[in-house]
Formats: C-alpha cells, structure tokens, sequence
C-alpha cells in the first residue's frame, strides 16, 4: 500500500519529538533525583540504568511487546513513541544528571534562603543552569528515534503508521529495481530536520 511522503514525514516527526519530550522530562526528573537525594537503592538504580544503556535494543523488545499489546498500544504511533523514549531514556538520565552535579549546591541553598522552596528552587535556578545539557539531550533522543527503523518493524502493521526511515529501509529491501534517485531525494528531504535543528 502506497502512502503519501507527507504521512510519512508526519509519523516521523510525531513519533520523534514525542519521545525526545518523554524520555527528557522523566530524564530530567529521575537525573535530579539522583544527583541531589540520597535514598536506598540509589546505586543500584544508577546502575541498572547504565546496564539498559549497554544493552542492544533489541533486548527490550519483547516486554515491551507484551506492555504495549495489552495497553493496545502496540500498532499505534503512540506506543512507537514510548519505544523510541524507552530507548533513549537512559542516556538522559546519564547525561542530565552529571550536568545537575556540575550546578553548585550553594545556589539552590541561597534560595531555600531566601524563602524559595524546592519547586521553584529548581524551575528557577537548577533547570535554567542545566539548559545545554538539556538542549543535547533532546537532540539525541531526537535522532534515535528519526533515525530507528529495525525495531519499529514490530510495533506497526499498517502502512500509515510507517515511519521516514522506515520507507527507506523498506525500498532498499523490497529486491525490485532500486529507484536510486527516488532515495536519494528521500534521503536528503530526511536529513533536512537535522540539519535545521543543528544549526538552531
């Protein structure tokens, strides 16, 4: 079944900034936790985390195959989006919580001080220090997800769900005469979002 480039382009972007937002939010809240709280099983979690972020992918797939399939979210452009965070969850919380490390703990104090509470504290003072880091954060969960085509194959069945470098994928393995120029365009309209937010 054909579907218009438009559509893809959609489910592309959709699915990607999705699950850059997800995976940075609860990145940011989990990477906090663990660079200003002392709580059991800190350690422990920090590394289970790092153990997902070694582990292939591929590794994740049948419980989230399982998850998704009885929320009924498995063929969906969502449950795609909750793939791709999953996947990208990781290196944020890795890399958000050396940059929460590297704000001084003063600031925060000098505002408790002055009456701000931890809400505020860190809306105001910790989030905006650690803008960088959340900027590159968002980027890579970003290009995971834009870029993934292997593991999406499980989670979507119709054509409209397909994402951008899925149709790539798809025509290079479809064994048929390979319209190379029909790629290529395809290939560098793809690249043209990166490229825009790199330069951003």
């Amino acid at each position: 079944q054909s579907v218009s480039f438009i559509t893809l382009f959609q489910n592309s972007l959709l699915v990607s900034i999705s699950a850059a937002i997800a995976a940075v939010i609860l990145g940011i809240s989990l990477a906090y936790a663990f660079a200003r709280f002392r709580f059991p099983g800190r350690q422990s979690g920090l590394f289970l985390i790092l153990l997902t972020a070694v582990l292939p992918p591929i590794a994740f797939t049948t419980p989230l195959y399982l998850l998704l399939s009885l929320l009924k979210l498995r063929t969906t452009l969502v449950g795609l989006a909750i793939v791709y965070a999953a996947f990208a969850m990781p290196f944020c919380v890795w890399n958000l919580r050396a940059a929460f490390q590297a704000i001084p703990k003063e600031l925060e104090e000098a505002a408790f001080l002055d009456g701000a509470g931890y809400f505020t504290t860190f809306w105001r003072i910790t989030l905006p220090l650690a803008t960088p880091s959340i900027a590159v954060a968002t980027l890579i969960a970003f290009l995971m997800a834009y870029s993934e085509f292997t593991i999406g194959w499980l989670f979507v069945e119709k054509a409209e769900t397909v994402t951008l470098a899925m149709s790539i994928y798809a025509v290079l393995i479809s064994g048929s005469a390979q319209p190379w120029s029909q790629i290529g365009s395809l290939a560098i309209l793809m690249s043209a979002p990166v490229v825009v937010i790199f330069l951003i």
